[in-house]
C-alpha cells in the first residue's frame, strides 16, 4: 500500500492492483475497473482483517469461463472421446497447472493476504486468483479476449506435451498397485480454530512413512501427502 495526496486528502493507493493492471496492459489487455481487479487479488484472510471484499465470487465465475474455453479447445483440436477429453482437460485446468500459468505471470507478487497468511501463499491461493483474474477479463473484455488469454497461457504446455498431475492419490494408488503394496492415509495432527483448521496427514506404504501433507481440509492434506510420496516413489 502507498499513500499519496489528492487535493489535500490522503488517499490509499493499491499497488498490487496497479501492478497487475500494468502487467495485463503489457499483454494487450486494458482493465478499466481497477476496484474489481483489486477484489480479484484479495484473499479472504486480508478481507477478514480489513473488511473488504475477496476474490471468491470472481473465482466461481472464472472457473466456469475456464471450463468453457478449455472444453471448446480440446473438442476442436482433438478427436478424443468424451472420457479422454475430460481426462486431458483436467490435467490442464488442475491446481498445479493453474499455479504454473500464474507463476509465468508472476501473479503471486500481486496477491493481498492477511498477516497470518503472508508466508503461505500456496498453490491453492495462486490458482484461485488466476481464475478470479479470468473473471475480471471476461467481465470487462468479453469471451474472445479471455479465451486468447487462457490459450496463450495453456497451449504452449499442451503443444510441448507437458502433463500436470491433478490427482496424486489416484496416481500413487496406480503406482502402489503394481507392487501389490498396502497404502493408507493417517490423520496425525489437527489444529487451529473451527473456521480455519489445519490438517496434517501421513501416507504409509506397507506401514512405512512415505509422505506427509498439510492442508486446510483432510482432502487437501491427503493430496499433498500423496504428492510427496508419489514424487519419492517415482524418482
Amino acid at each position: 500500500m502507498l499513500f499519496f495526496e489528492n487535493h489535500g486528502i490522503m488517499v490509499k493507493k493499491n499497488l498490487e492492483a496497479d501492478n497487475m493492471k500494468s502487467k495485463l496492459k503489457d499483454l494487450g489487455i486494458v482493465i478499466e475497473n481497477e476496484q474489481l481487479l483489486e477484489i480479484a487479488l484479495t484473499h479472504s484472510s486480508y478481507s477478514n482483517e480489513h473488511g473488504t471484499k475477496n476474490y471468491e465470487r470472481l473465482e466461481f465465475l472464472g472457473d466456469a469461463v475456464l471450463e468453457l474455453v478449455t472444453s471448446e479447445y480440446f473438442y476442436l483440436h482433438t478427436s478424443y472421446s468424451e472420457g479422454e477429453m475430460s481426462k486431458v482437460r483436467a490435467s490442464y485446468v488442475c491446481e498445479e497447472a493453474l499455479a504454473k500459468y500464474a507463476e509465468d505471470l508472476e501473479l503471486s507478487n500481486y496477491i493481498r493476504v492477511g498477516h497470518g497468511q503472508e508466508k503461505d501463499i500456496n498453490h491453492t491461493i495462486i490458482a484461485d486468483v488466476y481464475e478470479s483474474i479470468l473473471a475480471v477479463i471476461y467481465l470487462e473484455k468479453g469471451l474472445e479476449v479471455v479465451k486468447r488469454f487462457i490459450l496463450d497461457c495453456m497451449v504452449p504446455y499442451v503443444e510441448n506435451h507437458v502433463q500436470f498431475i491433478y490427482d496424486y492419490k489416484s496416481r500413487l494408488q496406480e503406482l502402489v498397485q503394481t507392487d501389490k503394496k498396502c497404502l493408507e492415509y493417517l490423520l496425525v495432527h489437527e489444529e487451529g480454530p473451527a473456521h480455519k483448521r489445519i490438517f496434517t496427514v501421513e501416507v504409509r506404504i506397507d506401514g512405512l512413512l512415505y509422505g506427509r501433507g498439510v492442508g486446510g481440509s483432510k482432502k487437501e492434506a491427503e493430496q499433498n501427502a500423496a504428492k510427496d510420496a508419489y514424487q519419492k516413489r517415482s524418482q
